[in-house]
């Protein structure tokens, strides 16, 4: 049987993908992965649809024993992986044979892994989406973060190359300190003209409460004109919620689906994945940028992974020799397989 077993979970490892759209007028929560920018890069690496299921890994990695042979690859934070104990490259795509073990440890550049596989997960797709949402327990594998002695079913074998990598001006670097960009509102007139000048000019540090669902924000005090509850309305990624207590919330992937809170600001598209990669103790500053800035800064972070997906569709080689390459990334050397044009 094609599968693969969970021999050491990590800490929070869940099956995710782009999340479940279409249902918040119902109150079901969009879900899906906190890094879009790492997932979409981990799937298009092994020629697959971006919105592929995949393992996203926080904190620390899995260990993972392969019941079949399979290609693979594991973008986002570096937790040192390694294939029966020999150090493997991220960014790439990489072979594992029947009887292998994939091994990630802590995160030691940024926060959230991902692990795409050539072959479908075989986890029940609920409203459309494989995607993990554990506080409603939908999808996934039972609604449930990853365990030790789970087992996965992997679907039948699909067309996939090894040693296809990601050149290196794409790999992001993960820091403990960003400047987000944000467009202002749609509640920033519930807020006296200090405190948006307090929100664009101090620097946060981000809270203990930070996980899937929010970042809690700590620093100066965000004050608001008089009502601190508005009539509770919809809530993306990346809206940022000032509660009474003025400490600013980011919310996150499993966000829930409306708020009451006043939301100064939301986060462009592009920073989502930043901030993803941040963890407790890191520490952001906010950007003002117009709605046509936003836009035109969304329309490159989308033409950018199209001349991705463009440069590694040309790096998909089949049938041909395999060499023996060096491939070497952020100071680390690692020997790779590439199959030769025919």
């Amino acid at each position: 049987m094609n599968k693969i077993i969970i021999d050491k979970a990590g800490l929070l490892t869940t099956i995710q993908d782009k999340g479940r759209w279409g249902f918040q007028q119902y109150g079901i929560s969009v879900a899906g992965a906190m890094d879009h920018f790492a997932m979409t890069l981990a799937n298009l690496l092994l020629g697959n649809d971006s919105n592929k299921a995949l393992l996203e890994c926080t904190y620390s990695g899995p260990e993972i024993s392969f019941y079949c042979d399979e290609i693979i690859s594991i973008t986002g934070a570096d937790m040192s992986p390694k294939i029966n104990g020999k150090a493997v490259a991220m960014w790439t795509s990489l072979l594992v044979k029947a009887g292998d073990k994939l091994q990630l440890s802590g995160a030691s550049s940024g926060l959230r892994s991902y692990i795409a596989f050539s072959r479908e997960l075989l986890v029940p797709a609920l409203m459309g989406s494989k995607s993990t949402f554990m506080r409603a327990r939908l999808g996934g594998l039972g609604g449930n973060k990853l365990s030790k002695g789970d087992e996965i079913r992997l679907g039948e074998k699909e067309a996939s190359s090894q040693g296809t990598y990601l050149p290196p001006k794409y790999i992001p670097s993960y820091n403990k300190d960003a400047c987000l960009r944000v467009v202002m509102g749609p509640q920033d007139d519930y807020f006296t003209k200090e405190a948006i000048s307090t929100f664009l000019t101090s620097s946060y540090q981000i809270s203990p409460e930070a996980d899937r669902m929010g970042y809690r924000l700590e620093g100066p005090r965000i004050n608001h004109k008089d009502q601190v509850d508005i009539i509770s309305d919809g809530i993306v990624f990346g809206s940022i919620q000032v509660p009474g207590s003025g400490a600013p919330i980011i919310m996150m992937s499993d966000r829930q689906t409306t708020g009451g809170y006043p939301k100064i600001a939301t986060l462009i598209t592009p920073d989502l994945s930043v901030l993803a990669q941040m963890g407790p103790g890191m520490r952001v500053n906010f950007k003002k940028v117009s709605v046509d800035e936003a836009h035109n800064l969304y329309k490159e972070h989308i033409n950018k992974l199209a001349e991705i997906k463009e440069a590694l569709d040309k790096r998909h080689f089949h049938l041909g020799k395999t060499k023996n390459y060096i491939l070497s990334l952020k100071g680390k050397s690692y020997k790779v397989q590439v199959d030769e044009i025919l």
